[in-house]
């Protein structure tokens, strides 16, 4: 099951979104900003396929 996740970018602050596959119980990768094109670290868990936790952290600091 997938679902479209909005959250705020850590580097321009914009509001983006990204579609999440929840088919996993944890997941975590880099995407870059749809806006800025910086990488974000992506990490998220789902449990029973509706999300638990989801970060979206800069990988830049």
């Amino acid at each position: 099951m997938e679902i479209e996740h909005f959250f705020t970018c850590p580097y321009c602050w914009q509001e983006i979104s990204m579609v999440l596959d929840l088919s996993a119980d944890e997941q975590n990768y880099i995407e870059d900003c749809e806006v800025c094109c910086r990488p974000i670290q992506i990490s998220f868990a789902a449990e029973n396929f509706e999300l638990r936790e989801f970060w979206a952290d800069n990988i830049e600091q």
